[in-house]
């Protein structure tokens, strides 16, 4: 596996903000029994609080509605990030004025957790969606048959697909997450295909080890899924720039690729002309 595809596990959120947007407009957390506005977009999780420095979440979306959907993935229980989610929210009022409607979504390692957070004359009360309630096996099933059949995923689908690891199921959640990404790539439409790829492959951070998430980038060059995620064609445009000695700040924004890449990228030119 190249150096350049293992650092894309840093760029989740990127991949998150630029696939899931257009993926999941429209779709409600209904089938899970939370009902919202429809998602708008996704938003920008970074807030910069003076007192204790970069404060990040995982997911917010803006609703159509005009208030945001906040998504928090958790794979064990600590009764302190309630405490977290909380204080994220509040900062984030703060800042935009909108009101916040949380998720908490537990995988299936966890079957009891406090849903609330009373500290007197605050009480925080995020929504809760244990996924050891819903069938993992079942719903693939379901999903795959579907494809098989050449029907159209409904967006409860599609979150059933993207969250499927994170359920109730004798596989291991490699293997499902292994799983989820095969199936999306038998998706017939090319653009939701890709989305629901980076999209699953975005939220593997949450319930993967990193040498899982390396394993699933194999995965992903099997598919060919990988270019969505590499963005080849600008890396292969930053070669030749860097061949030609273009300034950094050039190839930057003709390929807007990351520093760190273009680096990596000159390095190993250095390391191949060095043999």
């Amino acid at each position: 596996m190249s150096k350049i595809s293992t650092k894309i596990s840093k760029r989740k959120k990127d991949i998150i903000q630029k696939y899931t947007s257009g993926l999941l407009r429209g779709a409600t957390l209904e089938f899970y029994g939370i009902k919202t506005a429809k998602i708008k977009e996704a938003v920008n999780t970074e807030l910069q609080v003076v007192e204790i420095g970069d404060l990040s979440t995982d997911f917010i979306f803006l609703l159509e509605d005009d208030t945001y959907q906040h998504f928090e993935f958790e794979t064990s229980y600590k009764k302190q990030n309630l405490l977290r989610f909380a204080k994220y929210d509040l900062y984030l009022y703060e800042r935009d004025g909108r009101k916040v409607n949380t998720v908490v979504i537990y995988s299936s390692d966890v079957q009891n957790a406090e849903t609330s957070l009373d500290i007197g004359s605050l009480t925080y009360k995020p929504d809760v969606i244990f996924m050891h309630k819903y069938d993992g096996n079942a719903i693939y099933t379901e999903l795959e048959a579907k494809l098989k059949a050449k029907q159209e995923l409904t967006d409860a689908d599609i979150l059933n697909l993207i969250f499927l690891p994170l359920m109730k199921s004798e596989t291991p959640k490699y293997e499902l997450a292994v799983q989820s990404i095969k199936l999306a790539n038998t998706i017939p439409n090319r653009q939701k295909r890709n989305a629901c790829i980076a999209s699953a492959f975005a939220f593997t951070e949450k319930y993967l080890s990193e040498a899982e998430i390396k394993k699933i980038l194999g995965v992903l060059k099997m598919t060919k899924a990988i270019d969505i995620l590499i963005e080849d064609q600008m890396i292969e445009l930053a070669k030749k720039m860097l061949v030609k000695k273009k300034p950094m700040d050039e190839i930057i924004e003709f390929t807007n690729l990351d520093e760190e890449i273009i680096m990596e990228l000159q390095k190993q030119a250095f390391d191949e002309n060095d043999e």
